[in-house]
């Protein structure tokens, strides 16, 4: 009985924490939408700033909305193309109810725009946000390909974190690090690049054709389970290994503690060739 009570409870354990980690992701990454408050004049206004656009069909432009209940405030959008020298294009928003808009232009995938609004009533001026947002452009990916995607990760990180409790209790977790493999594999190295290519066009970006860090953050992981796998492929060195899932599980952690699509997939305007993003940019605030 006291097994089962901890077998149930390292589950438990294992599936809060990777809630926690996939709401960490979900929060930092340069792809979160930039939220907040700003104070014009005596009208507050809310913001919600999107920084993907997803080029589905219908929606080949990404429309800026402001919610402004004061008919008395007008607004702008000022925006360029992303790491490429121009001049800053401004697009007057228009009124719509309640609702401040503007038009951004479609881009290539992998594309990025740099773009800001702009609020005025009366003598009273402010930009929203403060700096330039990013918004990068991407593909339609259906949802019988992202979904299943979205799945195997999270499964495969349940599996992985009670892994390696398993291995800090003493339990058995052979079996359950064969699973954790084939699980990331299925949904890192096959679903992930399917993922990649509807979203921007190429299947795979990373080592060793180029830098992006999503396709090498993947492989990182993979790696490290793989490893796991190797040492613990013999039943009777499960006892004196185990240990070897608690480092394929650092490994994991690690990946995931970096913000999701950091250092992704950017189209270079002046080459037009897709490479990794410049980590520490604009886009990746």
């Amino acid at each position: 009985m006291k097994s089962v009570l901890i077998n149930i409870t390292l589950w438990v354990v294992s599936f809060v924490l990777t809630v926690g980690i996939v709401i960490y992701q979900k929060k930092t990454g340069p792809t979160y939408p930039v939220k907040g408050t700003v104070q014009l004049a005596d009208v507050s206004v809310d913001y919600n700033l999107k920084r993907t656009h997803e080029l589905a069909p219908g929606t080949e432009d990404h429309v800026v909305k402001v919610e402004v209940v004061d008919s008395e405030v007008t607004g702008a959008v000022f925006w360029k193309r992303h790491n490429i020298k121009e001049p800053t294009i401004r697009v007057e928003m228009t009124r719509d109810g309640n609702t401040l808009s503007a038009v951004l232009p479609r881009q290539p995938w992998a594309g990025k725009l740099n773009y800001q609004v702009f609020l005025s009533k009366g003598k009273t001026q402010v930009f929203v946000p403060e700096f330039p947002v990013t918004i990068r452009y991407k593909g339609f990916v259906p949802l019988s390909v992202l979904l299943p995607h979205i799945l195997f990760m999270f499964i495969g990180f349940v599996v992985a974190m009670r892994t390696a409790l398993g291995a800090l209790f003493r339990k058995k977790v052979r079996v359950l690090t064969f699973v954790t493999l084939g699980l990331i594999l299925v949904g890192g190295m096959i679903l992930g690049p399917i993922v990649q290519k509807f979203a921007f066009g190429a299947y795979w970006t990373g080592w060793p054709f180029g830098g992006d860090w999503t396709d090498n953050k993947t492989l990182a992981m993979v790696f490290g389970w793989v490893v796991a796998a190797i040492v613990l492929w013999k039943k009777e060195a499960e006892e004196k290994r185990r240990w070897w899932t608690i480092l394929a599980m650092v490994v994991m952690f690690v990946v995931y503690m970096i913000p999701h699509s950091m250092g992704g997939s950017e189209l270079d305007y002046e080459s037009g060739k897709i490479g990794s993003a410049e980590v520490g940019g604009s886009a990746d605030k």
